[in-house]
């Protein structure tokens, strides 16, 4: 498939003068095409001759961070933002790889720099409140579980019941003596009466008590 026409174009005016500043925009062109090897290769060429050009070396550094190089991504653009603190193209570049990096307080930070550099950015506003909405999740406090394997807490327990409910009712205790003192006493008797009938002469054999 054939370039497109402003990449021919480009691609020409650098062939008759080498030394020309166009470079920058054909590694645009390449960076905006998905052509990421060939956006780096171009930067660095020209950076070679041309190392105090920023937009150039905000090509390089974004093409990097689609390549998944974001150590070098990131030392690139910042050399950008020390030359030029307000490039919004570096800034949101470094916001971009502490995101994919995963560091999204840092993320956070740095693309709210870039929505203070260009105020109603819809794309911006979004990623910010999106940002903000998933570290207020993982900040939000969960609740307090117990740790894994470690005994579930007891039962309390049981109420002991009352003295009234254990203690069975009293029974009627009855003296033995109620009923043996009656017959000792008829025994008695007997034992007197029938002395004195042998002594009178009456005495009979009588029937057991």
């Amino acid at each position: 498939m054939p370039d497109n026409p402003r990449i021919e174009d480009l691609r020409r005016r650098i062939e008759k003068d080498p030394a020309s500043v166009a470079f920058a925009q054909l590694g645009e062109e390449y960076r905006r095409a998905g052509r990421f090897h060939e956006a780096v290769e171009t930067c660095r060429n020209g950076l070679a001759r041309h190392p105090a050009y920023p937009s150039a070396r905000v090509t390089l550094g974004r093409a990097l961070v689609e390549l998944g190089d974001l150590d070098q991504a990131e030392h690139e653009l910042d050399l950008v933002l020390r030359a030029a603190p307000d490039n919004l193209a570096a800034v949101r570049g470094l916001a971009e790889i502490q995101h994919r990096r995963g560091n999204l307080d840092d993320a956070l930070a740095r693309y709210q720099a870039a929505l203070d550099l260009v105020r109603h950015d819809p794309e911006l506003e979004e990623i910010v409140k999106e940002l903000k909405s998933q570290l207020a999740r993982t900040r939000r406090p969960e609740a307090v579980l117990p740790a894994q394997g470690a005994p579930a807490a007891a039962d309390p327990p049981p109420t002991a019941p009352s003295a009234a409910v254990l203690l069975p009712k009293p029974t009627r205790v009855i003296d033995p003596s109620l009923h043996v003192l009656p017959v000792l006493e008829r025994w008695l008797d007997r034992i007197l009466n029938d002395r004195q009938e042998r002594a009178l002469g009456t005495w009979r054999v009588r029937s057991p008590l």
